[in-house]
């Protein structure tokens, strides 16, 4: 099976090139013809240390016929990339693109390759590593089968990850870099149900002007569920919730909780002065390639697909509005869940 990476971009590109590398039955294609100015042949040099095949530039890429596509770019060719790649008829993984303001550009973009991939009959995936794996499915299921804590009634949820590195990633806050994850997970849980109203309170201590660090937004949903999420930035080795969100399911009859990178072992290293903790499990990031590469040809796969991360962005587009305004959004089109 052919597997491209397109674009060496994204903070994980060079991440997923190496999980995608490593395995079985798995013919690594790459290509990077922009390169980056410090690093015009960043996406050349990548594939000679792993043995990958590198493309010059798109045409010579799709070309070769890949399979499936993993878009990680943080500019704004990923939705052409993407249309490209279901119109080659290659099932496409990629990266949440990062909304910067209540606009809702994002989500128009994303809504647009939704409808391409549809028309191609190829699978969009979106790369939220939270949903993979199979803990959350265990979870997801006993939840929906009722057996777990009866019905849902409240969801509490924190994903406090750090402040990320990329300048777009920064420029989106923790609206943009740390809700989606946590957002995914609730709209699995609920099997889609749509957002009916959206209120959210950030600010952005420690960070530039007009960037929000700290986020908590109050989802209500058409069933009647109330989310509560955390989406700050947080210090590294803080907890279970930096390392991957942390959630609780509150039903009628009783509550779980879910984390997605628990703690192992916890303490202080004296070394360098600080807390730290170790997780552990299988890489996230791995299971959920692994999870796309079997799920290719099929008719269905893991994780949210281009309609779940439809719902997300809405979602945080109305939570930006909201901080912005001071008042609850209530979403257009959502429509009740009939028993």
């Amino acid at each position: 099976m052919k597997v491209a990476v397109l674009s060496f971009a994204g903070r994980r590109a060079v991440v997923y090139a190496e999980l995608l590398r490593g395995m079985p039955d798995v013919e690594l294609l790459v290509a990077d013809p922009d390169g980056a100015p410090d690093d015009p042949v960043r996406g050349r040099s990548t594939a000679d240390r792993l043995g990958a095949t590198y493309a010059e530039g798109w045409e010579e890429l799709f070309a070769l016929r890949p399979d499936a596509v993993v878009l990680s770019t943080e500019d704004g060719s990923w939705r052409a990339l993407g249309e490209r790649a279901a119109e080659a008829g290659a099932h496409v993984l990629c990266e949440y693109p990062y909304a910067v303001d209540e606009t809702g550009a994002e989500a128009d973009e994303l809504d647009r390759l939704v409808r391409v991939c549809e028309e191609a009959g190829v699978r969009l995936t979106v790369a939220s590593t939270a949903c993979f794996g199979p803990a959350f499915a265990v979870v997801r299921d006993k939840i929906s089968e009722g057996e777990a804590v009866g019905d849902v009634k409240t969801i509490h949820g924190a994903y406090n990850a750090p402040r990320p590195s990329g300048t777009r990633a920064a420029r989106s806050g923790a609206l943009g870099t740390n809700a989606p994850q946590l957002l995914d997970l609730v709209d699995a849980v609920l099997g889609g149900v749509p957002a009916e109203q959206v209120y959210a309170q950030t600010n952005g201590v420690g960070a530039e002007p007009g960037m929000a660090s700290a986020a908590l937004v109050t989802v209500r949903y058409a069933d009647g569920t109330v989310a509560s999420l955390d989406c700050s930035w947080g210090a590294p080795d803080a907890g279970p919730s930096a390392s991957g969100p942390v959630m609780t399911f509150i039903g009628d009859r009783a509550s779980v909780d879910y984390t997605a990178s628990p703690r192992l072992l916890g303490g202080f290293d004296a070394l360098e002065r600080r807390a730290r903790h170790v997780t552990r499990g299988d890489d996230p990031q791995a299971v959920m390639l692994a999870q796309f590469v079997a799920a290719v040809g099929l008719e269905s796969g893991t994780g949210p697909d281009g309609a779940a991360a439809l719902r997300t962005l809405r979602v945080i587009r109305a939570a930006r509005e909201s901080a912005r305004t001071g008042q609850p959004v209530d979403l257009a089109g959502a429509q009740p869940v009939l028993p």
